[in-house]
Formats: structure tokens, sequence, C-alpha cells
């Protein structure tokens, strides 16, 4: 998002629930906030400059929007194991979100043209709990 403060007060109003405190996560050049709903979460990313895959992203869409789907993975290396047998192509290897946990981005040509995060979360995260 471009204006992550003025993106959040829409989204607060529409969702009608409160988003949580604003994480930043220097390596990756972005901060976000999260708003949880049943079963689902939504982030809105906002680049920490002008540097980085969000401001890049930013510049070929400046107004935002949807920039990724995420999914829950209770065992990232055995998911990732069974997609690169499937010919999926991760991009790089492995880091760390906003929230600490392990993740890894998905090449879109890989994926029908969806950039997809993978994130490692508890069983309870993946059963709804």
């Amino acid at each position: 998002m471009p204006d992550l403060e003025a993106a959040v007060a829409h989204w607060q109003a529409v969702l009608g629930v409160a988003a949580g405190p604003v994480l930043r996560n220097e390596a990756q050049g972005v901060q976000m906030q999260r708003f949880d709903l049943a079963g689902a979460q939504i982030e809105l990313l906002s680049p920490l400059g002008d540097r980085g895959p969000l401001a890049g992203y930013l510049t070929r869409n400046p107004r935002g929007g949807l920039h990724h789907l995420a999914f829950a993975s209770t065992d990232l290396e055995a998911d990732l194991a069974r997609l690169l047998q499937l010919g999926v192509v991760p991009i790089g290897q492995p880091g760390r979100n906003v929230m600490g946990q392990r993740m890894v981005f998905l090449q879109p040509a890989s994926m029908q043209g969806l950039l997809i995060e993978l994130q490692e979360a508890d069983a309870a995260v993946t059963d709804g709990g």
C-alpha cells in the first residue's frame, strides 16, 4: 500500500475490526498490519523505503492492490519438497517474515501467474484453532 495508515483506516471501517500492531521487517524492507478474521487474515504491506520488491510493485501499481497470497504450512520443508517434485520453483531460500515465521515465496511462472508465499505456522493456525 502506498499509504499504510490510510489503507488501515479504510479496511478497519469496511471490515468493522481493528488491525493489529505495525510490524516491521528491515531485512525485507516492509512494514505490515494485519486483520484477523474468522479463518482468514488480511495483511496490508507497505515498503520501508524506495527499494525492494514492494517499492517496485508500487512503481508498477501506484494505488497498490493484491500483491500475493499466503498459505500456512505446518511443515515448510516437507511442503516445499513436495512442490519441488511438482516443478514449483521457490524464489531463493526460506527466510523469516515480519512475525518471525519461516517463509518462502514461489515463482509466479510456476504457480499459474500468482506470487505465493508459504509460511510456517503451528497446527492451531492451520486447523482454525
